[in-house]
This record gives C-alpha cells, structure tokens and sequence, in this order.
C-alpha cells in the first residue's frame, strides 16, 4: 500500500483531519455548496463562577407532643415515608375525650339558660316599654340575659378547646417525608413539647453555598444559578436565591440559599454538589451541538471552505450552552461549519471514491 493509498484509507474511516481539494470536481463542489453549513460567530453569554455546595431539606422539623398523656401507638419509624396529614403517634384520648364530652354538656346547659334568659327579657322589654314594671326589673332582666350570653360564648370556647385538645391525641404529618429520628416508644407518658418524631421532605429542596467576598456583588445584581449533580448532564434549574446579609468574620464568605423547584431528583440532603452562579457577561465563539462530532479521541467540526473542501478540524470545547457549544480553540470567527457531519462526511467519501478512480484510471 503506497502513502497515498493509506490516507484515503484512513479518510475513509473518518479518522484523519485533512483537507480534500476539488478543484477538478465541479459536481462534488456544488454539492458542498449546498450542504447546511453555519458562520462561527461571538455571542454573548453568562459569565458563571462556580461553588461547592451542600444540598438541604427546606422543610425538616422535629414535631413535638401539644398534650399530655400516654403513647399508645406511634405508627412509623426511621427511614419510613410518611404521607402529609398521616397519623404518626397517638396518645392515650380517655382524659382528652371526657373533657370534650363535658364541655359538650357545658354548652347545652348555657344554651338552654341563654334562651331562657333571652325570653325572658324580651318579655320584661316588652311590660317596662308600656310601663308596667319597675326600671329595676328591667335592669336585673337585662343583666341576666348578658350573663347567660356570656357563659355561653364561654362555654361555646371551652368546646373549642376540648376538641383541639381531643385532636392532639393524634399527632399528624405536618408535610409529606421520611422519617429520620423517633424520640419516643409506646407506653411512655409525654407532655407538652416532649419531641416525638423528627423528618425531612424531599419535595423541597435547596443548595446552601458560601459565596466569596469577591464575588458576592455580581451574584447578587444577576441572581441566576444552576446546580450540577455528579453523573448527570443537564443541570437542574434554580427557582430563586437568598442571600444572608453579613458574612461569616473566619472566611469572609457569604451564605447563599439556591431553592430547587420542586419535584427534583436524584438529589438528597447531605449530597454534594457544585452550584454555578452568574457574576456577568462574557463573548464567546459558539457553534451549533449538531456540528460537533466525536471521533474516537478526537473531537472536532467539518469546516466549509469558500472554494469548496472539506476539512475535519479538531477543536476544544468549552461549556454546553443550551444548543450550542463554545470553541476554546481550533476555528475561528467567520469560518463556516457543517451542521449536517452525516452529510459532510459522505460528500468526503464520494471525493475519495473519485479520486482513487483517477488514480487508477492514471496507472493503468
């Protein structure tokens, strides 16, 4: 195999980066004419620093006893999930149920010395308006009535506050999420605000990040962030920011709260994670993902030249932005690339073909 013959071997493979002239192909180059090729140019984009940071649970709290009594249940346990509005611990409700059936009783006899307080005054009302009784009566009557009014609206209380009562007897869920501590067994007597269970949810999630002095400026004017997950390609979007308004006197840094949207996963509390923040503008050379190919090693763009060749070039990419990746190094601004490579690297093919066919035609 002659020098020549291995290049177009390995032209063919798609593995060497070099330029193919055609100059006596005329309907091959009109055919690169029309290929799908774009004009490398500078754009604007987001300048990111990016951060270490630890993922935390927004809501996690440790729920505490709001009666006194007896556990007779507690129906989870560490590493269980738990429902919103689940019962997670119930107390013995004998005391709590025969306080509400007495304030129950209360309220039917202040109903019944209410009524008969209130008849009884419209009826003096009515005599003391045509003269008949004394003002003393009418005085005494009326008094009576707003003394029954108000042991009513007091007993009517009393109700309110035996049932509430009768309801912390059975310890609910505040929010959905997994229990991470039990703090109390069955049988022992809590009191109020003997803790009972502690947990996190996981619909709400947030990164907490120290943020430099140097840099806390531009991520407080842009407020715009995105988190990466070890793993993972595509970040997961920040809803919003929160910045604490002092700095930590050891390190000079400030905290910083990236809220997720909610529903994220892959991503639990304790995990962690690196957090890119906006701090300004930059310009960059970007090209389209679809014309970046990957090469075994090589990573690189098929170039459209003016007078029609072909060129595979290696380039080193920068960040993915969205659809676009940007060129550290390897093209140029002005420069054409193919957003079809499937297309470009048959049209390269073809060229080989014909030139080996003249090659041979030329030995023969």
């Amino acid at each position: 195999m002659t020098m020549r013959q291995g290049i177009t071997a390995l032209l063919l493979m798609g593995l060497l980066p070099v330029a193919l002239a055609d100059q006596d192909q005329p309907a091959l180059k009109a055919e690169v004419e029309r290929l799908s090729a774009t004009e490398v140019r500078y754009e604007t984009v987001p300048r990111l620093e990016v951060f270490d940071g630890n993922v935390e649970a927004v809501n996690e709290a440790t729920v505490s006893a709001q009666t006194s009594g007896r556990i007779i249940a507690v129906n989870y346990d560490v590493d269980d999930f738990v429902e919103k509005g689940s019962i997670i611990v119930q107390f013995d409700d004998s005391t709590q149920k025969a306080r509400l059936e007495r304030a129950r009783a209360k309220l039917v006899e202040a109903e019944a010395r209410y009524n008969e307080a209130r008849t009884e005054f419209e009826r003096i009302k009515d005599i003391f308006a045509r003269k008949l009784v004394s003002k003393s009566r009418y005085d005494k009557a009326e008094a009576a009535y707003k003394s029954a009014r108000a042991q009513l609206n007091a007993a009517r209380a009393a109700l309110r506050e035996a049932e509430v009562q009768y309801q912390y007897t059975r310890v609910r869920a505040p929010y959905s999420g997994i229990v991470t501590k039990r703090h109390v067994q069955v049988g022992e007597v809590a009191h109020v605000g003997t803790p009972l269970m502690t947990g996190i949810s996981l619909e709400e999630l947030r990164v907490v990040v120290h943020v430099p002095q140097s840099s806390i400026r531009g991520v407080r004017t842009h407020q715009q962030a995105e988190v990466f997950i070890q793993g993972r390609q595509e970040p997961v979007p920040v809803d919003h920011i929160t910045f604490f308004p002092f700095a930590d006197p050891a390190t000079h840094s400030f905290r910083v709260r990236a809220y997720l949207k909610k529903g994220v996963k892959d991503l639990f509390p304790g995990m962690f994670v690196k957090t890119a923040f906006r701090v300004g503008e930059d310009r960059r050379l970007l090209v389209p993902e679809q014309a970046v190919v990957f090469r075994s090693e090589v990573t690189g763009v098929y170039v459209v030249h003016d007078d029609g060749r072909l060129e595979l070039r290696q380039v080193r990419l920068g960040r993915h932005l969205g659809s676009r990746y940007e060129i550290l190094a390897g093209l140029s601004e002005g420069e054409r690339v193919a957003t079809d490579p499937e297309m470009a690297v048959l049209l390269i093919k073809q060229k080989n073909r014909a030139r080996i066919a003249e090659e041979r035609k030329g030995h023969e």
